[in-house]
């Protein structure tokens, strides 16, 4: 018998998210008349069986087409991964090996995220994201990707990351994954620039909090900001002035930030009417 539910009204997605709390939840958006999805069909009711921790829910984009208005979703079977009411991944396709892949991945992390708040890369402005001196080779945005791809320095071990949120949001902590020989070491933190930091200004500016690494925080776990000084964040901008090594180029593998988006405008959906029924992260 399947473990799976069915989402019926655009009104109950919501409900289900908040009943399910610190649960992983994945949302799987399909149609009647989608082939790639009735060959999904099974393998999520096996995955729904073998992770009794997930909560798996299924959702007909012509019964709540609302909801996947409001969620973007343009492709079937999508599948949409969820922590505390909060989005933190999309899957695109009929692909059982990354479906799972996706599964562990975020069931592996949970640790990681900590309790009251999410990962906050789907609300990340990629767009609008920029970064001073990367290499040609290993661009910025590799940071946000669950992969091996990578963001190296060019010309010398300095970086300045700056990256634009959807909306305003409280962060708690960020995550750096990065080689222990030449990820970053001391960091300075700012919030709610109008533009981004020159290196003169990174080096003379005062920060928001600045941070000084052990190559033993570069593997990716939290680590914890002056909360109280990140309430309402914008834009965050970390720039980097050294590695661990003092090698010549600095490589930073993954960043994220956990925290709780504020209720307010998403700036990357506002041609879209805010507040329609099934809105959620």
């Amino acid at each position: 018998m399947s473990e799976i539910k069915t989402v019926e009204l655009d009104d109950q997605l919501q409900a289900e998210l908040n009943t399910a709390g610190e649960r992983l939840v994945v949302i799987y958006y399909s149609a009647e008349w989608c082939i790639p999805c009735k060959r999904m069909k099974p393998v999520v009711e096996a995955l729904s069986k073998k992770h009794p921790s997930v909560v798996f829910l299924k959702l007909d984009v012509d019964a709540c087409q609302e909801t996947a208005l409001a969620q973007g979703v343009t492709a079937m079977p999508t599948f949409a991964f969820h922590k505390n009411t909060q989005k933190i991944d999309v899957l695109q396709g009929a692909d059982p090996v990354a479906l799972e892949q996706k599964i562990n991945q975020h069931l592996a992390g949970k640790e990681d995220v900590v309790n009251g708040h999410s990962d906050l890369v789907c609300h990340i402005l990629k767009t609008q994201c920029e970064c001073m001196n990367e290499s040609d080779g290993h661009p910025f945005l590799t940071v946000f990707d669950n992969d091996d791809s990578y963001l190296e320095s060019d010309c010398d071990a300095q970086l300045i990351m700056a990256v634009t949120f959807q909306q305003p949001v409280k962060i708690h902590s960020i995550k750096i994954r990065a080689p222990q020989t030449n990820g970053p070491k001391d960091i300075k933190i700012f919030i709610n620039q109008p533009q981004t930091l020159g290196f003169e200004a990174g080096e003379f500016n005062i920060p928001v909090q600045e941070l000084s690494l052990t190559p033993q925080q570069l593997n990716g776990s939290p680590i914890a900001l002056s909360y109280v000084k990140f309430q309402n964040v914008s834009n965050i901008q970390l720039y980097v002035k050294n590695n661990q090594n003092a090698t010549e180029n600095t490589i930073v593998t993954q960043l994220g930030f956990i925290g709780t988006p504020l209720a307010t405008t998403n700036m990357g959906d506002f041609k879209r009417v805010s507040g329609k029924k099934g809105e959620i992260c």
